[in-house]
């Protein structure tokens, strides 16, 4: 008679995904390792930066700008409000943290109530985990379409991206783009629950986190009407993507009395419109033609012309129908919209198929372009972060 612990025999589907795993790992860990290095070393800059400019590293890291949206959120809840006035009426445009999606304070609070040292540390603990979740992600991704090589070199690219420093503050960006890139990949797999799943988090996570929703949605319309797909997962796939982000938009409607609009109407109070990039090339023409602008606007402008262009690349590229619908939303989204101009690029930070041309054509060049190319690269990226953190007056 057999003694101790039973025997448990594993399927031969179990253990093919077990090995799958262990041969995903070493790659997945060089992957985690390339970002850790680039970012890491960014944190470092900044907090020497913020230390000689006599400001709190912990502040400057969590609660810049937004972060102190999200801190209050995740402190007292709902119904905190500020209002601007207009010198000559005394009203004006009154903003309110409903504008802000509530998983990330929803974490930020679960994380401190567990752990000591209160809600800044566990907001930037919470971005931490996300931006490396996301980076072996961003690999598996590249990884896929274009080798283990092409992937390392996307995560790289994507870490010394010149507002890559957000993905260490106490912001929903890394959130956000991990559950994008898991998301794209589950659909890269036809794993199509999954990759629902994470568009409802990601729709909570973000307004940009539509995006995600629009790629699960393509990805099924394609399936069913190219492919004759009639799985019932595709079908409910696509119902199920839009939820998360729909629920939040409904439940701020119901708040403020319109159900519909009352969302837009938050937002439009922030000066958050779409107005089919008017005011971006109003913002354009004002670098081009010489006006009084800052260096944050002037590096806008260039990074929204450089984001054009990848993405003509990525379309000649003939990319999967996922990763376009996806990357294509998030651009309509950020050229589209009005206000906080010199924000755009940060909310471009999640579109990281963009970088996949550029991954492709570094993965045929030599090991040493590569690597010189990507460090020159970051060490733009941080002076540039500590510009945006501890210079610019424009909000990040």
């Amino acid at each position: 008679m057999a003694t101790g612990r039973a025997a448990v025999s594993a399927s031969p589907l179990e253990m093919r995904a077990l090995r799958a795993v262990r041969a995903a790992a070493p790659a997945s860990v060089l992957a985690l390792g390339v970002f850790a290095a680039v970012r890491g070393a960014g944190v470092l800059v900044v907090g020497l930066g913020s230390w000689w400019a006599g400001r709190d590293p912990l502040k400057v890291l969590g609660a810049s700008w937004d972060s102190g949206w999200y801190l209050g959120i995740a402190a007292r809840g709902y119904g905190r409000t500020l209002m601007w006035p207009d010198a000559v009426t005394g009203t004006g445009a009154v903003q309110s943290d409903t504008a802000f999606f509530p998983l990330y304070p929803a974490l930020i609070r679960l994380v401190a109530a567990v752990l000591p040292g209160g809600p800044a540390p566990a907001a930037l603990l919470v971005a931490w985990v996300a931006a490396a979740a996301a980076a072996v992600g961003v690999y598996r991704v590249g990884e896929r379409l274009l080798g283990a090589r092409a992937g390392l070199l996307l995560v790289g690219l994507w870490a010394a991206l010149p507002h890559a420093v957000v993905l260490t503050l106490a912001y929903t960006e890394a959130l956000l783009a991990a559950f994008a890139a898991w998301a794209l990949y589950a659909l890269l797999r036809d794993r199509w629950l999954w990759a629902a799943g994470l568009a409802v988090l990601a729709g909570l996570t973000r307004p940009t986190g539509l995006a995600v929703a629009a790629a699960v949605c393509a990805a099924a319309l394609y399936a069913v009407a190219v492919r004759g797909s009639r799985a019932p997962a595709v079908w409910a796939a696509a119902l199920l993507a839009p939820a998360g982000w729909a629920a939040y938009v409904l439940a701020v409607g119901a708040r403020t009395g319109d159900l519909l609009g009352g969302y837009f109407a938050v937002q439009r109070q922030w000066g958050s419109r779409f107005d089919f990039g008017a005011g971006a090339l109003r913002s354009a023409e004002r670098v081009l033609t010489g006006g009084h602008v800052t260096l944050a606007t002037t590096v806008t402008v260039v990074l929204l012309a450089a984001a054009g262009l990848l993405a003509a690349g990525l379309l000649l590229d003939r990319t999967p129908l996922p990763l376009l619908a996806y990357t294509g939303v998030l651009l309509l989204m950020a050229f589209g919209g009005a206000g906080f101009f010199e924000s755009k690029p940060r909310f471009l930070l999640p579109a990281f198929p963009l970088l996949l041309p550029a991954a492709a054509a570094m993965a045929r060049a030599r090991p040493r372009t590569s690597v010189v190319v990507t460090a020159g690269l970051a060490g733009l990226s941080y002076g540039y972060g500590l510009y945006l953190l501890l210079v610019a007056r424009v909000p990040l």
